[in-house]
């Protein structure tokens, strides 16, 4: 049997159309926008005994674990680096916790990686010591609006209207310094996650108002519990985080039940947008949660 060159050509035509096709499909992200939040100090063991309605509502709509794992030591500014970088800590080289303004951050993070690929980044932390993680020309936008929830949610909220960036990622702090203050649990500190909440409350309004919420993912985590009136060691009190989500294609009502860790946050919002994750990343991308196109 002697195939025609007519029909060859025709079945060459076919395959290179599919693997187009094939192509341009899995290229389209499964959401535009995606929304980092993190609660400095969040320990689930306090957070479900909260008054939180907004962050409850988004749960009852989203997929979430109250099981994952930060890194240790579990302090902030190590595992906030871990959560941007999709590495732990022997990878990332971060192993200090406070501003130190002569050291610098020597990995790639989510932020580079998406405006690479020409997406708009944000970044809004409530402590200074984070912009560590804001690269020179990593970032469209970085700034500490202050310690308080409500004055990072404001000015995210009007970077947020005003730009509709494609990557953000928003810090409240004051839950920390509380938990430092009174202690993990109590009263002033369940008041300062109440006070995050309706922060919370306003940058989901933006998102709206912005006409991007249809195209968006919130991921709410934290960068570690604690205990007492301290954190950092491997307790499980210490170690165990939130991590939920909300939004465009995220399964409703979904328990995770797959191992979740802080680093899985970076590489599962360049999952979103369509972004190769690194190789050398330690962070997957947390797909179960969510229906995908077949």
């Amino acid at each position: 049997y002697r195939m025609t060159h007519k029909k060859y050509t025709r079945i060459i035509f076919a395959l290179l159309f599919t693997m187009i096709w094939t192509a341009a499909a899995s290229a389209v992200p499964l959401a535009s926008h995606v929304f980092i939040i993190s609660y400095d100090g969040g320990a689930p063991y306090v957070m479900k005994d909260c008054d939180m309605p907004v962050l409850k509502g988004m749960l009852d709509q989203g997929a979430c674990t109250w099981e994952a794992q930060t890194i240790f030591p579990s302090v902030t500014l190590i595992a906030h680096t871990s959560m941007m970088t999709g590495m732990g800590p022997a990878k990332h080289k971060v192993t200090w916790n406070g501003d130190e303004p002569d050291k610098k951050l020597e990995v790639t993070t989510c932020f580079a990686e998406a405006r690479k690929k020409g997406l708009h980044t944000a970044f809004f932390p409530g402590k200074d010591k984070l912009l560590l993680i804001a690269i020179p020309d990593s970032m469209d936008h970085a700034e500490c609006p202050g310690y308080e929830s409500d004055k990072v949610a404001a000015a995210a909220a009007e970077y947020i209207v005003a730009n509709k960036p494609n990557l953000t990622f928003v810090h409240f702090a004051e839950t920390d310094g509380l938990g430092h203050k009174r202690g993990w649990g109590s009263d002033e500190q369940k008041a300062g996650f109440a006070n995050a909440d309706k922060a919370l409350g306003v940058l989901k309004e933006a998102v709206e108002k912005a006409g991007i919420a249809d195209d968006s993912v919130f991921i709410i985590t934290a960068d570690h519990g604690g205990h007492k009136n301290t954190h950092g060691s491997n307790k499980p009190e210490d170690m165990t985080i939130p991590w939920i989500l909300w939004g465009k294609n995220v399964k409703p009502g979904h328990t995770i039940s797959e191992d979740v860790t802080v680093y899985d946050t970076a590489a599962t919002a360049l999952w979103l947008l369509d972004v190769e994750i690194p190789e050398s990343w330690d962070g997957k991308a947390i797909t179960n949660a969510f229906n995908t196109p077949e």
